[in-house]
C-alpha cells in the first residue's frame, strides 16, 4: 500500500520551498523567492492545489519556517511567525494561511526542529531517542526531537544564543546584534566572513579561522551531551556543506571539553555521534513532510 500524499512548505528567509512527498520520496519541488508574505504563502499554497490536479489531494500538511515562531496551542499567536527581523513577517499567521485553503490535518514548527523530525524518521536519527539537528549558515538554529517528538517549552529552542566558552586566544567580539559572541556571532556565516574579511566559502581548509569555528561549536556540543544527553548532533547548512575536514576538528575539541566525564563516549561513537545529516541537504523540504505526517498520526 503506498505512503499518503503529504505536501510540505519549507519557509526560509531568501526562499521558500513547496513539494509533496510519499514517506521521504519526493515526487514535486519549486522554489519561490520570500517577499511579502501575502503573495509568497499564496505562491506555496497554489502550487500545491494545482499539483492536486493530477497527483491528487493530500492527507496532510506541514510548515517548517524561520522564526520566532508561536508554538504553544493555548495562545492567540499559535501558527505565527512573531517577532522577526525579517521585514513585513512579524505577526504573519503562516499555519491559519495553509489551513484556511486545505482542510487537512496540517503541522507546524520551526525549519531545524523539521529537519530534526525528518532525520529521526528517515535519516541518521532512526532508531534513536534524543536527536539534536543543528544548522549552522546565515544564522545557526537547533532543533531537538526526543521520543519522535519536536521540543517546546516556554518557546522553541534557541541553540544558535547559546553563550559559549570562548577559546583563550579568541578575541573576536562577534556579530550577534542581541548578544555579540553567542554561537550564532561567533560561528555563523556572517561571522567567519568578519573574522576572514571573506565569505567561507572561499576560504581553505587551513584558513587560521577554523580552529576557531570548530572550538565554538565543540562547545555547543559539549552543552548538549551535558543536557540532553542526544545519540545523534547533527550539523548542517551552508556553512559545513562541502567541508568534511571540520567534523574531526570538532570531535577532538568536544573529547578535550568533556574531559574523560561521559563514560563510554569514545572517539568512534563520537563520530557516529557528531556527523552530517543523513539526508544530506534534504533534510529541510522533508522536514516540512515529516511534520505533516507527525500531523496526520496526531490530529489536533
Amino acid at each position: 500500500m503506498a505512503a499518503p500524499l503529504i505536501a510540505g512548505v519549507e519557509l526560509g528567509g531568501t526562499k521558500g520551498v513547496a513539494l509533496v512527498a510519499r514517506g521521504n520520496r519526493i515526487l514535486r519541488r519549486i522554489r519561490v523567492p520570500t517577499g511579502r508574505p501575502r503573495e509568497t504563502l499564496q505562491a506555496l499554497s497554489d502550487q500545491i492545489a494545482a499539483w492536486g490536479d493530477d497527483l491528487g489531494p493530500v492527507a496532510a500538511l506541514g510548515v517548517a519556517s524561520f522564526g520566532p515562531l508561536g508554538l504553544d496551542a493555548t495562545r492567540r499567536d499559535f501558527g505565527f511567525i512573531t517577532r522577526t527581523t525579517k521585514p513585513h513577517w512579524s505577526q504573519t499567521d503562516v499555519l491559519g494561511h495553509f489551513r484556511a485553503r486545505f482542510a487537512v490535518p496540517a503541522g507546524f514548527d520551526t525549519d531545524v526542529a523539521g529537519a530534526a523530525l525528518a532525520e529521526s524518521l528517515w535519516g541518521a536519527g532512526v532508531g534513536h531517542k534524543v536527536v539534536v539537528y543543528v544548522t549552522v549558515g546565515t544564522g545557526v538554529g537547533g532543533g531537538v526531537v526526543i521520543d519522535g517528538r519536536p521540543v517546546h517549552g516556554r518557546v522553541h529552542p534557541e541553540i544558535g544564543h547559546l553563550r559559549i566558552r570562548r577559546a583563550p586566544d579568541d578575541f573576536f567580539s562577534g556579530v550577534c546584534a542581541f548578544h555579540g559572541d553567542c554561537l550564532e556571532g561567533l560561528a555563523s556565516g556572517p561571522a567567519i566572513a568578519a573574522r576572514a574579511g571573506a565569505p567561507a566559502e572561499t576560504l581553505a581548509a587551513d584558513h587560521p579561522v577554523w580552529p576557531d569555528v570548530a572550538d565554538a561549536l565543540a562547545e555547543m556540543a559539549v552543552s548538549l551531551i551535558l543536557t540532553l544527553s542526544p545519540q545523534r548532533i547533527l550539523l548542517g547548512g551552508g556553512v559545513l556543506a562541502g567541508k568534511p575536514f571540520l567534523f574531526p576538528m570538532i570531535r577532538e575539541a568536544t573529547r578535550r571539553r568533556l574531559g574523560g566525564y561521559v563514560a563510554g563516549l569514545t572517539p568512534s561513537l563520537l563520530t557516529r555521534m557528531v556527523r552530517p545529516p543523513g539526508l544530506g541537504d534534504r533534510a529541510g523540504p522533508l522536514g516540512a513532510v515529516a511534520l505533516g505526517v507527525r500531523a496526520m498520526a496526531n490530529p489536533a
